[in-house]
């Protein structure tokens, strides 16, 4: 199934076993290449022996690679919500809005597949945080 045919689906149709199929195949991808970039990650930092001698060298190194330890925490991060969303859709709740139970919208899991509310909800939450914070 393409993203047109998801998007081209009639209502009745919602999360029926291709679009499940389709979301699966999107998030066990992802899912892969993050694994992959960890790895990486870890084998870089693991074998890198560099001992720069230049005091402004080894302050860039470092900064380098905080900046990948950080992009690596927030796919770990990610990696967490693609386990769930994998077992929304073992147990029939993907797709559907945590706290109200309407359709999140094809569209919406396009865009972030591990989408667990509704944009209608999405917003009453960020604007609920934007309030808490003020």
């Amino acid at each position: 199934m393409t993203k047109e045919q998801l998007l081209a689906s009639p209502p009745e149709d919602y999360m029926n076993e291709a679009q499940l199929a389709y979301f699966r195949n999107l998030l066990e991808q992802e899912r892969q290449e993050i694994l992959e970039g960890l790895e990486s990650t870890t084998n870089h930092l693991r074998n890198d022996n560099t001992r720069e001698s230049d005091e402004h060298d080894r302050a860039s190194l470092e900064e380098e690679y905080q900046l990948e330890l950080r992009i690596r925490e927030r796919e770990t991060r990610l990696l967490r919500k693609i386990d769930e969303a994998l077992h929304r859709i073992d147990t029939g709740e993907y797709g559907y809005c945590e706290e109200t139970g309407e359709p999140i919208g094809i569209p919406r899991l396009l865009a972030r597949p591990t989408a667990t509310l509704s944009i209608e909800a999405k917003e009453r939450a960020e604007v609920a945080e934007r309030t808490r914070r003020s």
